[in-house]
Formats: C-alpha cells, sequence, structure tokens
C-alpha cells in the first residue's frame, strides 16, 4: 500500500483508465476514480468504452488498444467479465480460479486480469455473510458478477449456497469451480433457492436500469431475511424496495461497488484510495440522477 508521501514523485502523475461493458452511461466509476486521483494528487482521465454486443474480435481490439495506447488499466464489467478471460496475457491467482475478470492492469506491455468484485463484496458483505455461517444463502444470477460473489460468501465461510440461474449450465460450471471450497446445489428456480435460506444475493443484471424486473418474486422475501442486490443503476432496485417493504435487513450495491473500485483503483495505480472520498463521488452521481 502506497500513499503520495511514500513517492514524491507520483506528485502529479497521469493515469488513464477506463470501463469496457454495455450500457455503462450510467456508472459512477468515472467519478469514483477521478475524485480518488485527485485526493492523492494524480490527474486521472477514466473513460468510458461503452460497446454493445461485441464479439471476440472486437473484444481483441479494443483490448490491443489499452494495451498500446497507455491506459494503465481499465476496469470491465456487464456483459464482458468473462469473455475477456481468454483474451489476457495472465490472470491473477483469484480471477483464474473464479473465471472471471473485473480489472485489467497493463504491466510491462502485458494484459493482466484481476478480480477486484470477490475482495470488494467480502468487505461490503461481511457483517450479513457472518451471520449467515450456519445458514443457506441464495445466489440468483452466476455470470461474472455472480461468480466473484459466490466465491467471497465461501471465504466468509457461508454453510452452504444455493445457486439459480436463467441458463442452468452456467450454475453448474460454477458449482464445479466451488467443489471442495463450500457446498452447494443448482436449484431450478428462485422458489427452491430461497427455501429456508437467511440470505439471498442478486448477481444478475435483472433490475439494472432501464430493466425494472426483478429476480426474486415478493411473496418469497420475509423478515427473516437479508437482500443483497449487486445492481447500483438504480439504487434501490425493485427487489431491494419489496424487500424492504417486508421488512427484510437490505444491503444495497453501493458498498459493492465502492469497495470494488477502491482495490482496482490500487491495482492500476499503485496507491490505495480513500474509500470515505470514493463514496462521497458515488453519492454525488446519485444523487444528480434523481434531482435531475
Amino acid at each position: 500500500m502506497n500513499s503520495v508521501t511514500d513517492n514524491p514523485g507520483a506528485s502529479g502523475r497521469s493515469v488513464l483508465a477506463g470501463l469496457l461493458g454495455a450500457p455503462i452511461a450510467q456508472s459512477a466509476a468515472p467519478a469514483m476514480h477521478e475524485r480518488a486521483a485527485e485526493a492523492l494528487d494524480l490527474r486521472c482521465h477514466y473513460q468510458l468504452i461503452e460497446i454493445a454486443g461485441a464479439g471476440r474480435h472486437e473484444l481483441k481490439l479494443v483490448l490491443e488498444g489499452v494495451r498500446h495506447l497507455g491506459f494503465a488499466g481499465i476496469n470491465v464489467t456487464f456483459p464482458y467479465k468473462e469473455a475477456v478471460v481468454e483474451l489476457l496475457d495472465e490472470l491473477s491467482p483469484s480471477a483464474a480460479l473464479i473465471g472471471a475478470v473485473n480489472t485489467i492492469v497493463v504491466r510491462d506491455g502485458r494484459l493482466v486480469g484481476h478480480n477486484t468484485d470477490t475482495t470488494g463484496f467480502m468487505r461490503a458483505i461481511a457483517p450479513l455473510g457472518a451471520a449467515s455461517s450456519r445458514g443457506r444463502v441464495a445466489l440468483i444470477g452466476t455470470g461474472g458478477v455472480g461468480k466473484a460473489i459466490a466465491f467471497a460468501l465461501a471465504d466468509l465461510g457461508v454453510e452452504q449456497l444455493r445457486l439459480f440461474d436463467r441458463e442452468p449450465a452456467k450454475a453448474q460450471q460454477l458449482a464445479a469451480r466451488l467443489e471442495g471450497r463450500i457446498k452447494t446445489s443448482v436449484t431450478s428456480g428462485s422458489e427452491e433457492a430461497l427455501r429456508d435460506a437467511v440470505g439471498v444475493v442478486n448477481g444478475s443484471p435483472v433490475g439494472m436500469l432501464p430493466n425494472l424486473g426483478t429476480p426474486v418474486p415478493d411473496a418469497l422475501l420475509h423478515a427473516g431475511l437479508w437482500v443483497a442486490d449487486a445492481v447500483y443503476s438504480p439504487l434501490w432496485t425493485p427487489l431491494l424496495t419489496a424487500a424492504k417493504a417486508k421488512g427484510a435487513t437490505v444491503m444495497t450495491g453501493r458498498e459493492l461497488a465502492i469497495y470494488a473500485a477502491a482495490d482496482a483503483f490500487e491495482l492500476l495505480t499503485g496507491y490505495a484510495p480513500s474509500t470515505a472520498g470514493m463514496g462521497i463521488a458515488f453519492d454525488s452521481v446519485m444523487a444528480r440522477r434523481y434531482d435531475a
């Protein structure tokens, strides 16, 4: 962990970073990274790289641009966290284990993939996860962020994880990756996943703008459940709004977004940011959005 005072030569240094995904126009990432950099006396430009429906060839072209155009690296979000894996030169041990990447660092001309969704989610969910050490937790969605969340829950000592995905093969593949780390079962629907569960996490994009759906029917929510959502656009998803109305303990995607971004920022720059400052930037973006 470094600070600018540890290395005075870093003062005024410029950093080019970005975010690859779609849709990302509502992302709070630029504000969080640029605010964190400013507080450290770094200059950061954070570029949104929004490309919908990119195939392997297009992604490879984007990543070659990242490699050669002076980027320190980029973050990766839905729907490309898994698709970029095979296009990188190297993976961190955790990213290789998970099979998904949310941060790519350019190091000596090589593209190195990392996953800070796992570390970010562990920091965000720790109080709720600790309460689930003797219970079952349902995970809805087993794509890029869902995989990271599953490994975080395993590392937090959750007793059992129930997986549901609209593509059962994806859930089966994640269960295989988790073998030996946590007891898992693949379910056929959200009702089966939530039966006798103490908590549920939405790791799917359902509920993210412009989608206003919910991955869990309201009838399955109750006061004895904790409910977390990885989506933060909107901050209060239909799932969380319904869960709160039922008296459930809820966690928005705010903390996951901030902590995952903070860990990514440190990978990209070598400097540990203020999570409080990133939180202020995140909240400012949310306030402007809803005041507009």
